[in-house]
């Protein structure tokens, strides 16, 4: 299987909308056999999911992420599992072996209202100044 996490300094960034670089991991036999760590080009939001599916990647670990993004990667075909932080590589030899903790309900509270963006644009229904820390998707 190959995964995908959104990766800057060893870390897993959480903010999947703008990654700039993701780290992909070949994963046999509950174990991470290689890995590569590729740029996304400033693909944003919409173009990630595309991104990730043109590479290959079956399985995405990541922190904080939207609505939008969820849509797009379940319609790839790409397994979420969202809600985790901390090592990279620790996160992917935990996916390999089946025993990555994550929070399917990751909450949308990665990111701040950016120009033209509400949470109530991706699902969490609340209108232009709430503050989107308690929604969950």
């Amino acid at each position: 299987m190959k995964a995908a996490i959104p990766y800057e300094n060893g870390q897993i960034f959480q903010h999947f909308g703008h990654t700039a670089q993701f780290k992909l991991y070949e994963l046999q036999g509950g174990k991470v056999v290689s890995s590569q760590v590729v740029d996304t080009n400033g693909s944003g939001h919409g173009a990630l999911a595309g991104f990730l599916q043109a590479q290959g990647v079956e399985a995405l670990v990541c922190g904080g992420i939207g609505g939008g993004a969820k849509t797009a990667l379940a319609q790839a075909g790409i397994q979420l599992y969202p809600g985790v932080t901390g090592d990279a590589d620790q996160a992917a030899e935990d996916l390999a072996a089946g025993l990555l903790v994550y929070d399917p309900l990751a909450q949308c509270t990665h990111h701040a209202h950016e120009e033209g963006h509400t949470c109530g644009d991706h699902g969490c229904g609340g209108g232009e100044d709430h503050a989107c820390g308690g929604c969950r998707h």
